[in-house]
């Protein structure tokens, strides 16, 4: 979306980075014609992150994880590193 000039002011003047404003329209309520991110909810989006990131290390310990998908339906699903191992005779 388009920027104004006062906006870029008011960014640089109050410290607030695109990024910050990226997490707003990700996770804020919509309210009309503002978006608001309070206390309250970066609490949420902050617990849930720390959720993901938990699942994230869980699956980065098994070498990342595969979906197979077919016709919009989950067929199966694995470790990505499940087939390297190597057989011993």
């Amino acid at each position: 979306m388009a920027k104004t000039r006062h906006i870029n002011q008011r960014m640089n003047q109050r410290g607030i980075n695109e990024q910050m404003l990226e997490i707003v329209k990700m996770f804020g309520v919509d309210n009309g014609d503002k978006i608001f991110l309070n206390r309250k909810g970066i609490n949420a989006v902050e617990k849930e992150l720390k959720s993901i990131l938990k699942q994230i290390d869980r699956m980065k310990s098994r070498g990342g994880i595969v979906l197979v998908e077919s016709c919009g339906s989950e067929i199966t699903t694995y470790g990505l590193d499940s087939y390297n191992r190597t057989l011993v005779h």
